[in-house]
């Protein structure tokens, strides 16, 4: 006999690979939550340092897409790579150079990631059902919140809000790992559960 089909959860088909690792989930969910809290307290500093190194990793991204760029000039597709290439640079430099311009910008598209971001994962979680899944779920729907907020109150928000919103984003998540690490754990394994449906 086969497992009841009424009872019988699709995730658990690899929770058995994913069991012995649940001390690495605890480990990051700790880790997010303690970097979490660090960015919410220093929330303007968060939100110039995430501007910055999202400049800088676009300044590199555009130098090394620029010499890829130039060691294939022979292609065909060689002007479209090279544009592409110099507007990462460029755009990289822009916000390395106007932090503050930059962050009304990130704040921009911040806000937009968390609102569909969040209702993402909320869907997928309440669609999905695997263990403690609703604080995935009140995680999404904090982020859409948050979102909500962060374009609401621009520009005044782009100088603090990104640093809290990605602090709290990531002490949230970090939540959501401590408990689905505690969940896995504690859950019965797939041999067992065969066993007793059989």
């Amino acid at each position: 006999m086969s497992i009841n089909q009424s009872t019988y959860n699709p995730f658990l088909a690899g929770i058995d690979e994913i069991r012995s690792s649940w001390g690495w989930f605890l480990a990051a969910g700790i880790a997010l939550a303690v970097f979490g809290a660090i960015c919410i307290a220093g929330n303007v500093v968060a939100t110039f340092a995430t501007v910055l190194v999202v400049g800088w990793l676009m300044l590199l991204g555009g130098i090394v897409a620029l010499v890829h760029a130039f060691r294939m000039r022979t292609w065909s597709g060689f002007f479209p790579f090279l544009l592409s290439a110099l507007l990462r640079g460029f755009t990289g430099y822009l916000l390395i150079r106007y932090p503050l311009a930059g962050a009304v910008s990130l704040t921009l598209i911040l806000g937009s990631f968390f609102i569909v971001g969040g209702l993402f994962r909320t869907v997928s979680a309440a669609m999905m059902k695997f263990p403690q899944w609703g604080w995935s779920a009140f995680s999404g729907l904090v982020a859409v919140v948050l979102g909500i907020m962060l374009l609401a109150q621009m520009p005044v928000s782009s100088v603090w809000f990104i640093g809290f919103a990605v602090g709290l984003e990531m002490f949230l998540d970090g939540g959501t790992l401590v408990s689905f690490a505690f969940a896995i754990r504690s859950l019965p394994k797939l041999t067992t559960l065969k066993a007793k449906a059989a």
